[in-house]
């Protein structure tokens, strides 16, 4: 039972005294760790050598006994007293003060104690004549501690041991953030709490995280929330993140950017990815903790579990997190923590009733804190307590029901428990149901008063009038352990009633459910969803609204809100599915869209407005998820039967078909998609206007549609006017309008003008970060297009490839590996890494991202096609020629086959080619495709676009190679004038024509 911590301070000499170290033993329950420490600490400061001591005697053991074993040690015993530390065992008052009164009034000469509370004492406590150190600021406690024990009080240097620090208890950690309050009950668990933190302090660095795991009911949040409290001196930054839910999860831990200070916005992603960040470099605190209590889902474990210097602690059901981490199983109390904690909530009870009422419960925490609660607040003596449980058991159908290894005597007992507040305290009961048409977990409960302009069912109204009452039934359920407070917002800080959230624990929520009669909870769950339209902010394009929706969309499904006839309700509810789309929770977002199709094609017709919007948003999900054909599946259906509707829904079409050309461009094609993109401009012009949101869209969809055609300068003049216009209309700052900007640097790119490009992307980059913040995903995708411009302006001054790499990281932990967004990112950076002669590692991505894109798009799409143009350069670089001519071929003929033989494309493949033919010895052949490809370069792109001169000077290369030396020096004279007046004399490309280097073109993964 001993914590034992021995340390050797410095002798007396060294303070400039007199006296002769001392040697102390302190004592204390392990609630006090932290006071314990604190005064070791400041003992051996003083030159003094001090040993810690964890003691809980057990109840059997005389208590004269057990501290006489205490006087074994050398040096006086220093008790770390509070109401608490008399309850150890427990055991009767009498027999302290039989014990204080004679066995320690004999030797005090070697005990001392010091006073933790203002509560009063025992009153044979005087005996040990104890220091009061409760309300205290360090220095004063400091000189208290040791004006008891009679040490040298003249001032002295702080000295810190060495590889010790230790805060003074009554000093927070910097940051603490929404950790628990301290249940002043907690009982036991010291030896579990000491071996977590002996984990995870031995663990090496970046690994130490531990995950408690066990039942429902078993006592893990709250022996994790002990643990925060117990050792949080060892801290200097706590964040308790509740992960019942993955959008409240990620909200929560993203939160810990604005305390700890972090240049981030406000999208989750993006806050995670800073705070991650700033965790593994342990700045600004190397020492901090974060606790993910309920996170049962351990697929996000790789995108959001942090490591570093600091510790992670999870509660969890799942075992699979051995996987992740270190895992610790938490186990039913034991006989004597079960029967201490009943004896001390009921104090009636004795030793012989609690052992049966722990049997009874099978020593199961969660169903233990029910009926002790229950016998402490009534006084019912436990025979009949017992009596009532085992003769209103419930079938055996019913009991198996309860399910998690929960006694089954516990159900009864909540049924005693709620018939008792049913007559006693009704509004107690209203209160309780109301929880249950919520989901488990955080309840913002709040939300009544905040919004009493709701429509709430009459006998609910008192909620949100009667404060007094309000605050009453909550009490009254908070001291029966049915639900625990929590405050939504800033630690610290006062909230009001409006802000007020409880958390109720699953299995709590289950049972209580289970006892809830089938009109209340009807009614309820119809006040509930009333509350969440209330609640809902309204624009869930705005970043600032994000973490009201992460709030409201758990409990969307268990209000019934899905199943609401209300415009206002299902407003609300497409808008939590707009939330997830704009936030990047795509996940989400599909299960949402799946279960409000479910539920709505039961009373709504298909064609109805908010299942259109439903399909609007799901298309939009799949298709930011990489699922093309099912979103073209989903809008191909709904077009059907608008045509075949009656009258006829243009707007509706509108909607659809602007999906449907979407999804045909990440399909790969193009000429469709553009054709039908052109039709939908047209379509908004003539029923909106010019300047309607949506015809702003339908432009700049085909200014989208344009450049994957390889019409370049069209696509730039079509995003020039839709930028102007956005400007104009919504804004420079509006996210639309960042859009355009970053369209128009793309078209920049690809008309060959990179240092217009790299200028433009540079002030539109800049403001993405105002606006949207450095790490939203939008941001993301403009960091890669300048990444982009500066390669192909030369990358001057930057060091283009670590921008590269950082970025890879970002995306793919927004994204994932196999996302497109990622692949693309991938292609390019292989590309960049074989230009630079990092063979080995451009070969492994090339081949990542062909693979990635054959699996998600099949192999004829375009994009996949033109990765085998990639694949081909990585073994011509290798030397393989005659492989690598087999792959540029390959995908020369099936770009052409697909886009026809004038895009882009196919001239860049063309390109590569040709100088594989060279590198075989085929001249003829390389020649004759070389002046064909030129041919049409110039047709498609211009004279002086990069592509037209780097088959000039190719096409010079070849006539060279064919003694054709007159017209192959003018071609290549021309070529390399052009190339200098377009780029610069110091480009790479320039360099590398003076050096007769065979042009290549590498290809840009791109969709849309």
């Amino acid at each position: 039972m001993a914590e034992q911590r021995r340390s050797g301070g410095a002798g007396a000499s060294d303070r400039g005294g007199t006296t002769e170290p001392e040697r102390f033993l302190v004592v204390f329950p392990g609630y006090h760790r932290p006071w314990a420490a604190w005064i070791a600490h400041r003992l051996e400061s003083h030159g003094h050598q001090a040993t810690l001591q964890r003691w809980d005697p057990r109840r059997d053991d005389p208590l004269e006994d057990a501290l006489g074993d205490l006087l074994l040690a050398r040096g006086r015993v220093l008790l770390v007293l509070n109401d608490w530390f008399f309850e150890l065992g427990p055991r009767p008052a009498s027999e302290w003060n039989d014990v204080l009164r004679g066995f320690v009034a004999a030797n005090a000469d070697r005990f001392a104690a010091v006073n933790l509370t203002n509560r009063p004492l025992l009153p044979s406590t005087a005996v040990l004549e104890p220091a009061a150190l409760w309300g205290l600021g360090e220095e004063e406690a400091e000189q208290r501690l040791l004006s008891r024990l009679g040490l040298d009080l003249r001032p002295v240097a702080r000295r810190t041991v060495p590889g010790r620090s230790v805060r003074f208890p009554e000093t927070q950690p910097e940051i603490w953030g929404e950790v628990p309050r301290r249940n002043s009950r907690f009982t036991g668990r010291d030896d579990l709490l000491l071996e977590l933190h002996q984990r995870l302090t031995d663990a090496e660095r970046g690994d130490a995280a531990c995950t408690l795991v066990g039942m429902s009911g078993i006592g893990k949040t709250q022996t994790a929330a002990e643990y925060a409290n117990r050792f949080r001196p060892d801290y200097d930054a706590v964040w308790w993140v509740n992960s019942d839910d993955r959008n409240i999860q990620r909200d929560r831990f993203g939160e810990l950017a604005v305390a700890l200070g972090l240049n981030s916005g406000s999208e989750p992603g993006e806050r995670i990815r800073a705070v991650r960040d700033a965790l593994r470099r342990g700045e600004p605190h190397s020492r901090w903790l974060v606790i993910f209590d309920g996170w049962d889902d351990i697929e996000a474990a790789n995108v959001l579990l942090p490591n570093g210097p600091g510790h992670v602690l999870i509660t969890s059901r799942n075992r699979g997190w051995a996987d992740h981490t270190d895992v610790l199983e938490v186990p039913s109390f034991d006989r004597s923590e079960s029967t201490g904690y009943l004896m001390r909530r009921a104090p009636h009870v004795t030793a012989e009733q609690a052992d049966e009422v722990a049997v009874e419960f099978g020593d199961v925490p969660l169903p233990l804190v029910q009926a002790a609660s229950w016998l402490g607040e009534s006084g019912m003596e436990v025979p009949e307590y017992l009596r009532m449980v085992r003769e209103r058991r419930l079938s055996a159908t019913d009991e198996a029901s309860i399910g998690d290894g929960l006694p089954h005597a516990s159900l009864t007992s909540w049924s005693i428990l709620l018939n008792r507040l049913r007559r006693s305290q009704p509004q107690t009961i209203e209160v309780l149901s109301l929880c249950t048409s919520f989901a488990p977990g955080r309840i913002p409960l709040g939300l009544i008063r905040a919004y009493p302009q709701a429509e709430l069912p009459e006998d609910l109204r008192w909620m949100a009038t009667d404060l007094p009452a309000w605050s009453r039934a909550l009490d009254t359920l908070v001291n029966y352990s049915v639900l625990t407070r929590e405050m939504r917002g800033p630690a610290n800080t006062d909230m009001g009633p409006h802000q007020e959230s409880v958390h109720m624990h699953r299995l709590v929520h289950d049972i209580v459910t289970k006892l809830t009669s089938d009109e209340d909870r009807a009614l309820h769950r119809k006040a509930v969803h009333a509350l969440l339209a209330e609640a809902d902010p309204g624009n869930p394009m705005d970043s600032r609204h994000w973490p009201r929706y992460a709030e409201l969309l758990p409990h969307l499904e268990p209000s019934g809100a899905l199943d609401s006839t209300r415009e206002r309700v299902q407003v609300a509810v497409l808008n939590c599915l707009r939330y997830c789309f704009r936030s990047g929770e795509f996940k989400a977002g599909l299960q949402l869209a799946e279960q409000i199709r479910h539920r709505w094609s039961g009373f709504m017709d298909a064609l109805a407005q908010p299942m259109l919007d439903l399909t609007a948003q799901e298309s939009n999900i799949l298709r930011a998820s990489g699922r093309f054909r099912d979103a073209y599946d989903l809008d191909g259906n709904l077009i059907e039967r608008l045509r075949a509707a009656e009258p006829r829904n243009e707007f509706g079409e509108l909607l659809t078909h602007t999906n449907i050309a979407n999804s045909l461009r990440h399909l790969g094609q193009y000429e469709e998609a553009g054709k039908l993109q052109s039709k939908v401009l047209a379509d908004a012009q003539r029923l909106l206007g010019n300047d309607e949101i949506l015809t702003l869209i339908a432009r700049h969809n085909l200014g989208v549609g344009l450049r994957l055609l390889g019409r370049y300068q069209e696509a730039y003049d079509v995003d020039v006017e839709t930028l102007t216009r956005r400007e104009s209309i919504l804004r420079a700052r509006h996210i639309n309008t960042l859009h355009s900007g970053n369209a128009c640097a793309h078209d920049l790119r690809l008309l060959g003008r990179y240092r217009d490009a790299v200028a433009r992307q540079d002030s539109v980059l800049r403001l993405h970060v105002q606006v949207l913040g450095p790490q939203h995903p939008q941001t993301l995708n403009a960091r890669a297009q300048l990444a982009l411009c500066r390669r192909r302006e030369g990358g001057f001054g930057q060091d283009v490839g670590t921008m590269m790499a950082s970025l890879l990281d970002q995306l793919e932990q927004v994204h994932g590996r196999g996302h497109y967004r990622t692949l693309s990112f991938i292609t390019d950076y292989g590309s960049y890494l074989r230009e630079h002669g990092d063979l080995s590692q451009a070969r492994d991505l090339i081949a990542e991202a062909e693979s990635g894109y054959r699996a998600l798009l099949g192999p004829a799409h375009p994009v996949a096609t033109g990765m085998v143009a990639n694949t081909g350069l990585i073994m011509q670089a290798a030397g393989e020629r005659a492989e690598a001519m087999a792959m540029f071929e390959s995908a020369l003929g099936g770009l052409t086959a697909t886009l026809g033989a004038d895009h882009p494309w196919v001239l860049g493949c063309a390109l590569n080619a040709s100088g594989a033919r060279n590198f075989n010895g085929r001249i003829v052949e390389a020649s004759e495709l070389s002046r064909e490809t030129l041919r049409r370069a110039r047709h498609t792109l211009g004279d002086g676009h990069p592509l037209t001169l780097s088959c000039q000077l190719a096409l010079a290369a070849d006539l060279r190679a064919l003694r054709e030396r007159e017209e192959a020096e003018k071609l290549e004279e021309d070529g390399l004038l052009a190339l200098t007046r377009t780029l610069g004399a110091q480009h790479p490309h320039t360099l590398s024509a003076r050096q007769r280097n065979r042009p290549y073109w590498d290809f840009e993964a791109y969709l849309g």
